[in-house]
């Protein structure tokens, strides 16, 4: 007997990855300007961090989540 179970993509997506790659960058250099004290550019990073999930969103709403019409599954 099979069971053929819908894959939710778990972010295998390119909205995913850009999220994450901004948010990473982002937490990066916020440390890194956290150590040093660098005001103006802790604050960049803070605004950069919530960028990421907003731009994620919006690739996600043109197409290129995890099952969007523009980004195509990989084959396990």
């Amino acid at each position: 007997m099979s069971h053929s179970i819908d894959d939710p993509g778990h972010g295998h997506s390119p909205a995913a990855w850009t999220t994450v790659l901004i948010m990473l960058v982002a937490l990066a250099i916020g440390a890194v300007a956290l150590f040093l004290w660098v005001p103006w550019l802790l604050i960049a990073c803070a605004v950069l961090f919530v960028i990421g999930p907003i731009a994620g969103f919006i690739l996600s709403k043109a197409g290129y989540g995890s099952h969007g019409d523009k980004s195509r599954p990989k084959a396990h």
